[in-house]
């Protein structure tokens, strides 16, 4: 961990990107806005750097050919979009019995602009009881990291409130690939 730690630092220092905050030992990680193919990169440098190392869901589709084995090390789990539910199950059983379960949910669900959220990072959040933390990345300012965490409490206004509050100034690699964060579900309420 020693030498991942040093590695992230190193390429943030040599890049001149600014690390803010430091990754929680267990929750729900939020990685936006998801804009760029280097998001996950990006996620790798902010973890690395507080020694830890989360899990994160990515397109099944990416683990094809020799990426799957790289990605399976860096701690991708391939995620088939058309029927999430059997790995979501895996996770949350895995969730409940390791005490540093972090998982990485680019909840925009794509790196291109979108009308909405995924709600999963909450749902999950809700069934495990593990608090979310909101992680960022912004170009305009070249800075990443991690910003507030929270227990979600239930309603579903009050906690995208806070999500679009923090999310406001933040405008990923692609500022032109952001989505709002919003779900559909808000509407339905």
């Amino acid at each position: 961990m020693l030498i991942r730690r040093n590695l992230a630092r190193g390429v943030l220092r040599a890049t001149r990107w600014n690390l803010v905050g430091s990754v929680p030992p267990k929750g729900i990680l939020v990685g936006a806005p998801h804009t760029s193919n280097w998001d996950f990169v990006v996620m790798l440098l902010i973890a690395w750097s507080s020694d830890v190392q989360p899990q994160v869901l990515v397109k099944k589709s990416f683990f094809k050919g020799p990426m799957g084995p790289l990605l399976r090390g860096l701690g991708g789990i391939p995620l088939d979009r058309a029927n999430p539910g059997s790995t979501i199950r895996e996770l949350l059983d895995e969730a409940g019995e390791h005490e540093s379960f972090l998982l990485c949910i680019a909840a925009e669900g794509t790196r291109s602009k979108g009308e909405y959220w995924k709600p999963g990072f909450l749902r999950i959040a809700a069934q495990t009881g593990l608090p979310v933390s909101l992680g960022f990345v912004d170009g305009p300012s070249r800075s990443l990291g991690m910003g507030p965490t929270f227990v979600p409490s239930g309603d579903l206004s009050a906690d995208m409130d806070l999500v679009r509050e923090f999310y406001a100034d933040k405008h990923g690699i692609k500022p032109e690939n952001r989505t709002e964060p919003r779900l559909r579900e808000e509407q339905q309420d």
